[in-house]
């Protein structure tokens, strides 16, 4: 065996230490519930300059999310919109709440974040919400920017 050759464990090699500071906790959530038979999926969001992104929508379950590259306006029932930057974290908790705002914050530049999602059984990860009910809901909306 050469020197450029990888060893597997057991061969001698000598054990790296690095595992024990190689993780860094980004973000810790209380989740609601989830029920047996839920579906994980991870997904890619790409939004070019200046897209307004999702219609107000829900998610059947609760989603994690890293802004990989750009920003995102980034708004949820009851909360203030916040823009999340490359490098950040959100999450939401699914269900009932309503996702209103995703889009690129940015004219200049692409919006990239991943989401890890977990789906309700037999349900689909996003519905779009109808314009009735989000006036139905308009008092459960954080007040709006000037």
């Amino acid at each position: 065996m050469s020197s450029n050759e990888p060893r597997s464990a057991g061969q001698g090699q000598p054990r790296s230490e690095a595992w024990k500071t190689a993780l860094t906790v980004l973000q810790t959530a209380q989740p609601p519930f989830i029920p047996e038979g839920v579906e994980a999926m991870t997904v890619l969001v790409e939004f070019p300059p200046g897209d307004p992104g999702t219609p107000p929508h829900r998610h059947s379950g609760p989603a994690f999310g890293y802004m990989l590259e750009g920003e995102m306006l980034f708004e949820l029932e009851g909360e203030p919109e916040r823009v999340i930057k490359a490098g950040e974290t959100f999450w939401e908790p699914g269900g009932d709440v309503i996702h209103y705002q995703d889009g690129n914050n940015r004219t200049d530049s692409w919006s990239r974040f991943l989401v890890t999602m977990m789906c309700a059984p037999g349900r689909p990860m996003l519905t779009l919400v109808e314009d009735e009910e989000l006036d139905r809901r308009r008092d459960r909306r954080a007040p709006r920017p000037a």
